[in-house]
């Protein structure tokens, strides 16, 4: 295939009207470019120049093929101008997917400051619990909550959690309240489905780290349907502390186990590892962690 480099130096000597005019605009050796337009000459296996003392002229063929040079030259440069705008300054549609309690509580809160502080940016939220496939399905940005980011994509760490293990009180009061993790096998457990360890719960605490095999009659793949099951009285739950936060505060859940930490994933931005990151989706990232950090306050509550 013809190098564009080469078409862009014939381009530039009939242009410039003359090898030396064309490799003092190229900034290159004149010699350089004789040598190189005879190379595209041979590899045509067509004369595109009739060279003289005093001028240059094109033959029929070089008239033919200085039409598409130019065309293809002129559309290559527009691209790379079209390219380093979109880098220079974030805009166009940033696609993001995020589950269903992350997305409406906290990534939908951050977009306000975000879209006001980068106007040419447009955004499409996937708010959902299931799987996506970055590259498949065309989304720049995946926030999760895990704490073993997947291998084959680069992962940023937004912000830590903490989990904690709580029900309603009026089961508390029917079941009576666990002193230890190791009591928790003898209780109704509402478990989270995705998770792949959903029917062991690990702790740190006095005695130090410990698993409990956990069960019961609900099983759940939604972690706001927990939430209200739990708030319903159906069991325990171990959530993250932002999403029992309020129901806690409500009085709709009671904490237990205060004295023992469990295992907790972090709230991470996953993107196809690309070294050529858009600039949109970039500053988005850069964005979450800062408005993760200034509301820290939300995601990780005081024990």
């Amino acid at each position: 295939m013809i190098s564009l480099d080469d078409m862009a130096i014939f381009a530039a000597v009939v242009e410039a009207n003359g090898f030396s005019a064309a490799a003092q605009l190229l900034e290159i050796s004149t010699p350089v470019v004789s040598k190189r337009v005879s190379a595209l000459e041979a590899q045509l296996g067509a004369r595109l120049l009739n060279r003289t003392t005093r001028r240059l002229s094109l033959t029929e063929a070089g008239s033919v093929f200085y039409r598409h040079c130019s065309r293809v030259v002129s559309e290559a440069r527009e691209a790379e101008a079209a390219v380093t705008y979109l880098n220079e300054v974030p805009r166009g549609l940033l696609r993001v997917t995020a589950p269903v309690t992350i997305g409406s509580q906290q990534v939908t809160h951050a977009l306000v400051g975000f879209m006001a502080r980068y106007p040419e940016v447009q955004v499409e939220l996937d708010v959902s619990d299931r799987p996506v496939d970055l590259a498949e399905e065309g989304y720049d940005v995946a926030i999760r909550v895990t704490r073993n980011p997947p291998s084959l994509l680069a992962a940023r760490l937004l912000t830590p959690t903490r989990r904690v293990v709580c029900a309603a009180p009026e089961y508390w009061h029917r079941r009576g309240r666990p002193q230890v993790p190791s009591d928790l096998a003898d209780h109704e457990c509402i478990v989270y489905l995705p998770n792949p360890d959903y029917n062991h719960w690990s702790f740190e605490g006095p005695d130090g780290v410990q698993s409990v095999a956990v069960g019961g009659r609900l099983k759940v793949n939604n972690t706001s349907a927990m939430l209200e099951a739990a708030a319903g009285g159906l069991g325990v739950v171990m959530l993250t502390s932002f999403l029992v936060d309020r129901a806690l505060a409500a009085g709709q859940l009671e904490q237990v186990l205060h004295d023992y930490q469990s295992a907790s994933p972090g709230i991470y931005a996953l993107y196809l590892p690309n070294r050529y990151l858009s600039t949109k989706a970039r500053v988005f990232i850069d964005y979450l962690v800062e408005w993760y950090e200034q509301n820290s306050v939300n995601c990780l509550s005081a024990q």
